[in-house]
């Protein structure tokens, strides 16, 4: 008797070890569903910092060869929501890749993370200089405002009388020096406007300053020589070279800033190179979590 009731007294049923299977078999099953879970999400945000990379790279080279203010700053803007885009997409990834344990892609996820450091820093320079726009706007103003002024002083060159008869040879050929210095600094602001080296800018600067002095070293000669019924003229010659001189410095100053010079020159350059780096790093990125399976095997 004693020992049939110490022996039933320790034996469990059945259901006790079947409930015990299935909530392991329940447990498993759970984790399971989470790692599945959780590798989908980084798949998806992979695949996210990709396109939106891609996105700002494409916006921020628009920008860069953008015709106006007003376009360069929308893709600027939309070049900067897209690298934003791909922060917190990288932000949302890393805690999901050190949750399931995967070390490879986390080495991965630093590697762009480094390029995309060094990548925004220099897209933040460029466009920076690509919305100022400085040579465009050097380049409308010599179209604009200092052709309109040169036109004034050559009309105001043309038709110059000489007191003396004997002086009128001498007085169109200071008139035609005038004029030619005018043309000279005109055609000098296009190589200057897209002069990327500071060195070729002093030169052809250089070159506009005698120019610019053979048209006032002229004016001051026809002073001398032109009639009474010339004057008014000279006068306006005068005046159209005071607003070209004006515009001239603000053309040069803009040129010399040489924002969209500096900033395509960068675009094609550095930029093109850490582009390239931070794509081959999310190409990576992705197709070792694609080879990623529930186990955490490859």
């Amino acid at each position: 008797m004693r020992a049939h009731v110490t022996v039933r007294s320790v034996t469990s049923p059945r259901w006790f070890w079947a409930g015990v299977l299935m909530a392991s078999a329940t447990g498993c099953n759970a984790n399971l569903e989470t790692t599945l879970q959780r590798l989908m999400e980084a798949q998806r945000l992979s695949a996210a910092m990709l396109v939106e990379f891609t996105n700002a790279a494409d916006a921020a080279n628009r920008a860069v060869m953008a015709i106006d203010d007003e376009s360069s700053g929308a893709f600027a803007r939309e070049a900067a929501q897209a690298t934003q885009a791909v922060g917190t997409a990288r932000d949302a990834l890393a805690p999901l890749l050190a949750a399931l344990g995967y070390t490879a892609e986390a080495g991965l996820l630093g590697e762009f993370d480094a390029a995309f450091a060094e990548y925004r820093a220099l897209d933040d320079t460029i466009l920076g200089l690509a919305v100022e726009n400085t040579n465009l706007k050097a380049q409308r103003m010599s179209f604009g405002a200092a052709r309109e002024a040169a036109d004034a002083f050559v009309k105001g060159m043309e038709g110059v009388q000489a007191t003396a008869p004997d002086d009128a040879w001498h007085v169109k050929a200071l008139a035609a020096s005038a004029v030619a210095g005018m043309r000279e600094i005109q055609v000098l602001h296009a190589p200057h406007i897209a002069e990327a080296d500071d060195a070729a800018m002093t030169r052809l600067e250089t070159q506009m300053t005698t120019a610019d002095a053979a048209i006032r070293k002229a004016l001051d000669g026809l002073g001398k020589l032109v009639s009474r019924e010339s004057q008014p003229q000279l006068a306006a010659a005068a005046a159209a070279l005071s607003r070209f001189t004006t515009v001239h410095a603000e053309i040069i100053a803009l040129s010399r800033r040489n924002s969209n010079v500096r900033s395509l020159a960068l675009t094609l350059g550095q930029k093109r190179m850490l582009t390239a780096k931070c794509e081959d790093a999310l190409h990576a990125l992705q197709a070792s979590l694609a080879k990623r399976t529930v186990g955490g095997t490859r």
